[in-house]
């Protein structure tokens, strides 16, 4: 009789294993073929001398090691301890002690959560390990003393990259839920993920699918908040939206989303579209567009990213009859709307009335993890890369960012795809992460040189825009700050930093999750809540410590804030209605430009 504790063992077609075995085996060559093939003929001075700033600060790390002989050795220690209460565990699980077992630390890494890890001694013992030699370079990667800051952390960075690309389930012979899969189908799951591949690798490059970039068509299944777009220069489409409301606010809101990204994360899906939300609050909602920009667009400046937002305010006005309104900036979107304030606050120029900055870094003093990629070694060598085509390939910038959270957005999806052969799952938010645009090269330099390198933003006349020097500190402008607890890529305590700068009265926010996670928070979700301290202080912590939380999402919050800057309702606007005709629907043409 079967023991009901055994699993079934699924039947095996050796033949049909054996065909498929050779098959995948086939892709695999293919791939490899394809591979050297794009390396022989790729031109040897290609990109230049490149960048070797992480080969050198692993160097000093390396030297730097031997001037630490006591942490080592404990890290030595910590490591064989470890180890030897793990072969202390398998010894006498192997003799049917179990329950004399010395304990081994709990397994919470959600890579390794599938039940075939736990299934198999010989897993456990390799997943332990791998788990124990990660503390151990890990501790290593953390003593850095006598490094500069940025050294250790380029070298921690590279460690930790290196420690996440050798885990375990990142290999068919490793993971025992690519074996399994492989009894399960016969060895498809290989055929299928190197199919995969050979499909992902396109120009000499893998680019990973994240999600089934066919599954969503713009203005169908995504953007598809109704309006149409009522103004359009080089750099911008201009889209107003339906309203909904019978009457409005009177100040209508411009949104200056980030020009890195495309707009419509704001307007993903009507469930959490912050878009179709603020305009069923009564708001007369602009949205800014960005071109995807070529060659053509090289000489780009910042400068003309303000002008272009300061021609928007004046459509808007255009369109409603209303010169005063109230703007929102997004991440890099907001950088540019505090630059902006600061050029209009010079020119005595008020018509903002109130802004709103979501996730914006103005002082750059501590930039986030995106730091490890920026030097003056590194912005160089991309430089030299945008002199050719005149602009950034936005799939390059996304590269980097997903290597900042790689286990997440690299070797999870690498798993999926290529070992276990699934296809992409349709994700709204993937779909818009995977739909890149271009930064035009004598923007990104100025960005990256004014604001991350020498943080000049944050300076009093450390920037000139249009033979203006601006200062952040005269920006009296009414403002709302919000940014995420958990943000990467601005994090709070920076933002926190860049509220200060302002004169005026600032309600800073602090919500939960992430930088986009903790934006697009739809207030009939309520998912993550949000922290609020009506004083700003003068240390972000004690800010936090002295903030009352509230479980609701700070979209409730906003509503409430931004309405007493428009009091007063009119008729609601019709696009075209106004001076501005109609030039088409939304999303627009700008949007659907593709890289």
């Amino acid at each position: 009789m079967q023991n009901p504790a055994l699993k079934p063992i699924p039947s095996v077609d050796p033949i049909l294993l054996q065909t498929n075995m050779t098959q995948a085996m086939l892709l695999w060559q293919r791939f490899v073929a394809r591979l050297l093939g794009n390396a022989m003929n790729k031109p040897a001075n290609e990109g230049g001398q490149g960048d070797n700033s992480f080969a050198e600060a692993i160097a000093k790390w390396g030297v730097n090691l031997l001037l630490h002989p006591t942490a080592v050795m404990q890290a030595n220690m910590d490591l064989f301890n470890n180890q030897t209460q793990l072969w202390q565990h398998t010894t006498t699980r192997a003799l049917g002690l179990g329950h004399l077992s010395p304990g081994v630390p709990d397994i919470t890494d959600k890579r390794f959560k599938h039940p075939a890890w736990q299934e198999h001694q010989f897993t456990e013992v390799l997943l332990q390990s791998y788990l124990n030699m990660s503390t151990y370079w890990r501790t290593l990667a953390q003593t850095a003393g006598g490094l500069s800051a940025q050294d250790a952390k380029k070298a921690e960075f590279f460690i930790n990259s290196m420690i996440d690309a050798l885990a375990p389930n990142n290999y068919s012979h490793t993971n025992p839920q690519v074996w399994q899969t492989i009894v399960e189908t016969n060895g498809e799951n290989l055929v299928k993920g190197m199919e995969n591949l050979l499909n992902d690798f396109q120009d000499g490059q893998l680019r990973i699918r994240m999600t089934d970039m066919k599954a969503f068509e713009l203005g169908r299944d995504i953007a598809t908040t109704p309006g149409k777009v009522v103004f359009k220069n080089e750099l911008l489409e201009l889209i107003q939206y339906t309203p909904t409301t019978a009457k409005v606010r009177q100040r209508p809101v411009l949104i200056v989303p980030p020009w890195i990204n495309k707009y419509y994360i704001l307007d993903l899906r009507e469930k959490n579209s912050f878009v179709k939300w603020a305009v069923d609050q009564g708001n007369t909602v602009f949205m800014i567009s960005w071109v995807n920009p070529d060659s053509q667009h090289r000489d780009l400046n910042f400068e003309d990213y303000m002008q272009a937002a300061i021609s928007a305010m004046d459509a808007v006005e255009a369109a409603t009859g209303e010169r005063d309104l109230n703007v929102i900036g997004y991440c890099l979107g907001g950088t540019l709307t505090a630059a902006t304030l600061a050029y209009l606050k010079a020119k005595g120029d008020d018509r903002v009335k109130s802004a709103t900055f979501f996730t914006t870094l103005l002082d750059f003093a501590e930039p986030g993890e995106i730091e490890v990629f920026l030097s003056e070694a590194q912005v160089g060598s991309l430089e030299k890369r945008m002199e050719k085509d005149g602009y950034l390939d936005g799939k390059d910038m996304g590269a980097a960012f997903n290597m900042l959270r790689s286990n997440d957005l690299i070797w999870s999806f690498f798993v999926n795809l290529y070992l276990l052969g699934n296809d992409p799952m349709p994700f709204d938010l993937l779909y818009w992460n995977s739909d890149s645009t271009r930064m035009p090269a004598a923007m990104h330099s100025f960005y990256l040189r004014n604001m991350y390198l020498n943080n000049c933003l944050s300076k009093p006349d450390c920037i000139t825009l249009s033979g203006t020097p601006i200062d952040l500190g005269k920006i009296d402008t009414p403002a709302y700050f919000v940014s995420t607890h958990d943000d990467h890529i601005a994090p709070w305590h920076g933002t926190y930093k860049g509220a200060k700068l302002f004169s005026g009265p600032v309600r800073f926010v602090l919500g939960q999750s992430g930088h986009i996670a903790g934006i697009v928070n739809p207030a009939a979700a309520n998912k993550y809540g949000h922290w609020i301290n009506e004083e700003l202080c003068d240390d972000a912590d004690d800010w936090l410590f002295a903030a009352n939380k509230v479980d609701l999402s700070w979209w409730h919050d906003w509503n409430s804030w931004v309405a007493k800057f428009s009091e007063t309702e009119v008729d609601a606007r019709i696009p075209g209605a106004g001076k501005l005709k109609i030039i088409g629907d939304a999303p627009g043409t700008y949007v659907r430009q593709k890289v």
